[in-house]
């Protein structure tokens, strides 16, 4: 195998992953040869060899095994015969019944619209006033705003007098 692959590889032959592929899938195979990068279960009925350049991150089930300087693997082992007679077969899932979904209840009516009364808007009081025995509906008064004092005019500085220095001038 070379290039990327996602999923699950079982076959009944060898698997060869290459220099440059990265595999994250399930393998079941005879004899297993992984050179690139596998990460998943490994399941090898003869052997599993893992080369200088491979890594295996996964838990692995194999009659034996080799694994070459400088390669990586992170994982659990079971080793022997035994333990490949073992290892748990991928079971297929058994398809999920289709249940037919119940027609959806019609909605009841809302109930109906109570209508309420509007509200009584009462016109603000008139003020009253009496003069000379007769009624007289009056304005209310404005009141005018207050006048505000003048600000004085900021006072003129004085002339001050320039004292000379004493000493000799200092040069720039």
């Amino acid at each position: 195998m070379g290039g990327i692959l996602e999923g699950e590889v079982e076959v009944t032959g060898n698997i060869e992953i290459d220099d440059l592929a990265n595999v994250k899938a399930s393998v079941a195979g005879g004899d297993v040869s992984v050179n690139g990068h596998l990460t998943g279960p490994v399941v090898a009925r003869k052997r599993l060899i893992v080369g200088r350049s491979g890594s295996v991150i996964g838990d692995v089930r194999v009659a034996r095994l080799a694994i070459a300087d400088g390669a990586s693997f992170s994982g659990k082992v079971s080793m022997g015969t035994g333990a490949v007679e073992a290892a748990p077969r991928p079971v297929q899932a058994p398809e999920p019944e289709v249940v037919p979904m119940p027609a959806p209840a019609p909605e009841p009516a809302p109930p109906a619209a109570i209508e309420k009364p509007a509200p009584i808007v009462a016109p603000p009081p008139v003020v009253v006033a009496q003069t000379d025995g007769k009624a007289k509906a009056m304005p209310p008064k404005a009141m005018p705003p207050k006048p505000t004092p003048p600000k004085p005019a900021p006072a003129k500085p004085t002339q001050s007098k320039v004292v000379p220095q004493k000493g000799k001038p200092k040069r720039r």
